[in-house]
């Protein structure tokens, strides 16, 4: 498949432009400036498109299988960024996989946003937009799979997970952003994560066995 990266340049998204390279998929990344080309041609994306997702971005998913919504406003931006990005992006990028008939869409999302009332007031707006961009998504006929890591580390890759519909107490458990990159590309060809959301961390099985068994 020819898969769109929505957020290549991302820390997580940088990460599934490799994994596809190593894949029997293909990459296209979305980047929203010029200079980061190179880049991630250099990292192994088969194509590059420029596009802004504050802006109409529906010309990113010509020609195109499958999605990955890797993208994030970051930790130094606003509400406001949060807003736009995280939700309004998202729920832009539902919407124009389904005008351009690419049914295959993968989300990266966050353990907790399923319940924002219960998450710190310092991060609630962040948790209301990644869950109401999950909904958004959950309510098409997209054949889905929305990926809710725990925190995230720049570990090394474990390869080693638990998985769970939402966990009550995950403590301090994280999860490298390298397994959280891998398990968004191994996802893309099991039918049995179709229309599945699922929260994510660090655990005892390896990843392959873990997501078959879904």
């Amino acid at each position: 498949m020819n898969v769109l990266v929505i957020g290549a340049n991302g820390q997580v998204g940088k990460k599934v432009v490799k994994e596809l390279a190593n894949s029997n998929h293909k990459a296209t990344a979305m980047v929203r400036k010029e200079e980061q080309i190179d880049k991630l041609k250099e990292i192994g994306a088969d194509n590059v498109v420029l596009a802004n997702l504050e802006e109409d971005f529906s010309s990113a998913f010509d020609g195109v299988d499958a999605v990955i919504f890797a993208a994030g406003s970051g930790g130094s931006t606003g509400a406001d960024k949060t807003m736009t990005v995280d939700l309004y992006g998202s729920i832009k990028a539902v919407d124009y996989a389904k005008e351009k008939g690419v049914k295959r869409f993968v989300q990266l999302s966050a353990v907790g946003s399923s319940n924002p009332d219960e998450q710190d007031e310092k991060i609630k707006h962040y948790m209301v937009a990644k869950g109401v961009a999950d909904r958004h998504l959950q309510q098409t006929d997209l054949d889905y799979t929305i990926v809710r890591p725990g925190p995230l580390s720049n570990n090394e890759a474990k390869g080693e997970i638990k998985i769970s519909p939402e966990f009550t107490d995950i403590g301090d458990e994280s999860i490298p952003r390298v397994d959280v990159a891998h398990i968004l590309v191994d996802v893309l060809d099991r039918n049995n994560t179709y229309k599945k959301t699922f929260e994510v961390i660090q655990g005892e099985k390896e990843v392959g066995e873990v997501l078959g068994a879904l």
